[in-house]
């Protein structure tokens, strides 16, 4: 049988085998742990101290999206209407200049921009007219064929050729309208040709300006 007792932080046995007591080894206390440092000096730890002096924390955890960007806008195109706002409001706009996309136009090279110029404005007296309407194509063809040949032959400058504007053809297509382009190009006794002015038939008849008599 063994009897303990502790003395002055000593723990004391006794051992009848002996008779006397004996002195027990102090139980093993773990040593503390260093603390792992983060690897930032002091003098990193006060300079980001003092980056940070300004900031504030949110008052929420939501996530602040970037507003939309603006759309891209159109700049050339917003160019070019102020010019054509701009020469309209001038003194020196002329009607006939302005495109609808319904207009023809057709020049032969070398004509002057000047004789174009006039030829659309209206300013050539005309000298004969031939209206298509209600024709066939074949039948439209050869008037058209006759009417050129007889006015240059008549020593006729500029004429007006009426091809309307094909609304009561079928699906309203100016067949006739396209057609006559096609073959005022086709005949080398034509030097240019254009829609005509609103009173004079508007993009439903051109101008048609021929060469001069040899």
């Amino acid at each position: 049988m063994r009897f303990g007792f502790n003395c002055l932080g000593a723990s004391l046995y006794w051992k009848p085998q002996s008779g006397a007591y004996t002195q027990l080894p102090e139980p093993r206390v773990a040593k503390d742990k260093p603390q792992q440092t983060s690897g930032i000096s002091g003098e990193d730890a006060r300079l980001f101290r003092e980056a940070m002096r300004d900031i504030r924390p949110l008052d929420h955890d939501r996530v602040l999206s970037r507003p939309p960007p603006p759309r891209p806008r159109p700049r050339f195109r917003e160019r070019d209407e102020a010019e054509v706002l701009r020469d309209l409001l001038s003194d020196g706009f002329d009607p006939a200049e302005l495109e609808t996309g319904e207009e023809l136009l057709f020049v032969r090279a070398g004509i002057q921009k000047a004789l174009l110029r006039k030829l659309r404005r209206g300013q050539f007296a005309i000298g004969g007219e031939c209206d298509l309407h209600g024709l066939t194509v074949p039948e439209a063809r050869r008037q058209l064929a006759e009417f050129i040949s007889a006015s240059r032959g008549a020593g006729r400058r500029c004429v007006r050729v009426i091809h309307g504007k094909g609304l009561g053809s079928r699906n309203r297509i100016p067949v006739l309208k396209h057609k006559v382009d096609k073959w005022l190009r086709q005949c080398d006794d034509v030097l240019a040709y254009c829609s005509a002015r609103p009173a004079d038939g508007g993009t439903g008849a051109l101008y048609v300006l021929l060469r001069s008599p040899r």
